[in-house]
């Protein structure tokens, strides 16, 4: 049973404010099975009203729309929660310069950051080179924030489209792989992992249907997560 309060705060509106970003594009995703779920790909920057209290910055797909507003209320008065919401992935070559870009809004005391979920595709990460890419994103988030705590968020289980409840065979086998493989590359980076992915494994059937989004209940499980997880890092 999902505590009530966990739902609306899943529900409850972003408490961040959109800002003019006109150096890093947004990005576009050309695949029309995934779409920008939510308020859109942007670069989504607290309004900071007390300067003495640490900034997070939250980086995933549209996956991180949906945890959102529920993390930005379990941190309000002890951060303040910066977004950016892309359909990038590893073999994206503007990366580097999109994490210089976007770090220098900073700085940040924590960076919470995933990519997945637009990079299964055949051809967008080349054969071979998800490690060294992942590796090498690893190595910007150090360079540009190099006192922030870098958190890896493993990528959520993709589902049967219309059938919650069930793994998706033509997707999923490859979240699984380059999962494991990120696994691997923070390992040796030192990269503590929030495994989203475990979590809501046991939860299929609160998938919304669509193959990648998440029912209310299942993104109050999310923000339960990532809040006492960045909660954790920002005591220590």
């Amino acid at each position: 049973m999902i505590p009530r309060f966990l739902l609306l705060l899943a529900l409850l509106p972003p408490l961040l404010v959109a800002t003019a970003f006109s150096q890093t594009t947004p990005g576009q995703e050309t695949d029309p099975r995934l779409h920008a779920d939510g308020p859109g790909w942007r670069l989504q920057k607290a309004a900071i009203t007390d300067p003495a209290l640490p900034r997070v910055l939250l980086m995933g797909d549209s996956i991180l729309n949906g945890y959102l507003p529920g993390v930005t209320k379990a941190l309000e008065g002890k951060a303040f929660v910066d977004a950016w919401v892309t359909p990038t992935s590893q073999g994206d070559k503007s990366l580097p310069r999109q994490i210089e870009e976007v770090l220098a809004q900073g700085p940040y005391a924590v960076v919470h950051f995933n990519l997945g979920l637009h990079g299964w595709q055949k051809g967008r990460i080349p054969e071979g080179q998800y490690e060294p890419l992942t590796h090498a994103m690893v190595q910007a988030f150090k360079q540009r924030a190099p006192k922030a705590v870098l958190i890896w968020a493993s990528t959520t289980p993709v589902t049967k489209q219309d059938h919650p409840g069930e793994l998706d065979s033509e997707i999923n086998p490859i979240i699984v792989e380059h999962n494991a493989m990120a696994a691997t590359v923070m390992k040796q980076d030192g990269v503590p992992i929030d495994d989203l992915n475990a979590l809501m494994m046991p939860h299929l059937d609160l998938a919304r249907g669509d193959r990648f989004h998440w029912k209310p209940e299942g993104t109050a499980l999310l923000v339960k997560q990532v809040s006492e997880t960045l909660l954790k890092a920002l005591s220590h």
